[in-house]
């Protein structure tokens, strides 16, 4: 029988009585997350980046491959040529890729091929998977394993007082060229990070009450 090196677990001692008490104190932080199109240019404070990345690298991966590549844009030439690539993208996607269906749901937000925040965020977080490559082995469950990655992300910058969006232009191989990564490595996340501009609006969306998504069996 096949043995593995273990270690002791040091959980979290959180009392029974205060167990609610700190869902209930995350939850109203997240709660005030939301997606954020309008940054402010101001610089982002020292280290907190590299602490919200090392958050993110601790979820869970299939077979704890840790199938995740973070790369950090913060030169304006290289976020000018991420914009524009991403816009060509997005300006075939509005124009001729999206299905009507699709551009109604998408109505109430307001969007469009437009992607000035990718220029305007301090930082663009551009986040790939990584594949079986010459020196990184075969992953598993790849896209829950960075889904979740980024989860952390979001919460983690949120905490720091920052705002975030999600984008994901499609096809996205020209990140490869943008961040100079190998094949191996596929795009998954395109995420600027900065404070919101003075003028930051933002969609009057409300979220699904908890009896619409939880179901107890």
């Amino acid at each position: 029988m096949t043995t593995y090196p273990t270690v002791p677990l040091s959980p979290m001692a959180v009392p029974a009585h205060e167990a609610e008490d700190r869902a209930r104190s995350f939850h109203q932080v997240m709660a005030q997350r939301r997606t954020v199109r309008d940054y402010d240019t101001r610089p982002l404070p020292e280290g907190v980046l590299e602490w919200a990345i090392r958050t993110a690298a601790t979820a869970p991966s299939g077979a704890h491959v840790q199938p995740w590549r973070f790369v950090v844009i913060t030169d304006p030439e290289r976020k000018r040529r991420l914009r524009e690539a991403a816009e060509a993208e997005e300006r075939e996607f509005y124009d001729h890729r999206a299905s009507a269906e699709w551009l109604a749901a998408l109505a109430p937000i307001g969007t469009d091929w437009q992607k000035p925040f990718l220029e305007d965020a301090p930082a663009v977080i551009v986040v790939f998977e990584v594949h079986k490559g010459p020196d990184t082995p075969r992953p598993y469950y790849t896209k829950e394993s960075v889904g979740i990655a980024v989860g952390l992300l979001l919460a983690t910058l949120h905490q720091a007082g920052l705002a975030t969006l999600t984008h994901t232009p499609s096809p996205m191989k020209f990140l490869n060229e943008v961040c100079e990564r190998p094949q191996e490595e596929r795009a998954a996340y395109v995420i600027p990070v900065g404070y919101p501009a003075e003028h930051a609006r933002v969609p009057d969306l409300h979220r699904k009450e908890l009896d619409e998504v939880l179901v107890r069996l």
